[in-house]
């Protein structure tokens, strides 16, 4: 084994291909920091423009990938690699992928959807799947809700893009409704009025549309109002457990029975 030979060869080789991947190397980190800080650049110009969240979250998590990508094949058509070999093996994995994750792709699809048509946005609070909380973020796959008690669920964007999706936030208003049992022996006139009493009376309601309070239904053991108010959107939760504590103290104070389920036994005496 010719050792002098090997040592020159590998010479040779460390001053021109070893040179070119360090090259390369310095070029891959140099480019992802600056992928990565325009990245963060356009985020903060988005942010002052007032950009929509959904949308520039999604074009920046895209830019940012393609980006990284489009330098990867750069930087290997450099080392002298062949890219249009490289571009054939992609587009063969891909076929292969797509075939694989048929329900990925219809997530995919339905990522698209919701982006372009905006059901909801970041931020708004929803209730889809059987889930409620609030948007965080939007991928194409799956979107990401926080729900109340702070856990995050992941949700697939086909089936969220093709079932019911309620949108508790795209309304700046929203209506709070109640409804109270009191027993039959009690004046439901006056129960009526300790209620809307309440009701308009809390800072947070609004005054337009009008709260009201009426008789729905005559149960087996009560009679039962329903009470509509309006508050902000915001306001909701805050207007809904103030009035059902102060209407269950008033009512008590004013002596208004709230009935619950009784049985009566009848003893027959044969004798």
């Amino acid at each position: 084994m010719n050792w002098e030979q090997i040592a020159t060869n590998f010479v040779n080789w460390c001053m021109t291909e070893g040179v070119k991947i360090i090259i390369a190397f310095v070029i891959l980190i140099i480019s992802f920091f600056v992928i990565n800080c325009i990245v963060k650049s356009l985020r903060k110009i988005f942010t002052k423009k007032h950009v929509d969240k959904t949308i520039s979250k999604t074009l920046c998590y895209l830019l940012n990938i393609v980006l990284k990508v489009l330098v990867v094949v750069a930087l290997l058509g450099y080392l002298g690699l062949d890219t249009s070999g490289i571009a054939a093996l992609i587009a063969t994995a891909g076929v292969g992928i797509g075939l694989a994750l048929q329900g990925s792709l219809a997530n995919v699809a339905g990522g698209v959807l919701i982006i372009l048509l905006r059901p909801f946005r970041v931020d708004d609070f929803i209730e889809a799947q059987g889930v409620s909380g609030t948007v965080e973020d939007i991928h194409l796959i799956y979107t990401y809700v926080r729900t109340g008690d702070n856990k995050v669920v992941a949700l697939p964007n086909g089936n969220l893009a093709n079932n019911v999706i309620v949108n508790y936030s795209k309304k700046d208003t929203r209506r709070v409704d109640f409804e109270f049992g009191i027993s039959y022996a009690d004046d439901y006139k006056k129960a009526e009025d300790i209620v809307l009493k309440i009701m308009t009376s809390h800072e947070k309601a609004l005054k337009d549309p009008e709260a009201i309070c009426r008789i729905v239904r005559h149960d087996a053991s009560s009679i039962t109002l329903v009470a509509r108010v309006w508050t902000k959107a915001e306001d909701y939760w805050t207007v809904y457990f103030d009035v059902l504590e102060q209407v269950k103290s008033e009512f008590d104070a004013q002596g208004i029975e709230i009935p619950f389920n009784q049985l009566d036994v009848h003893v027959k005496n044969d004798k």
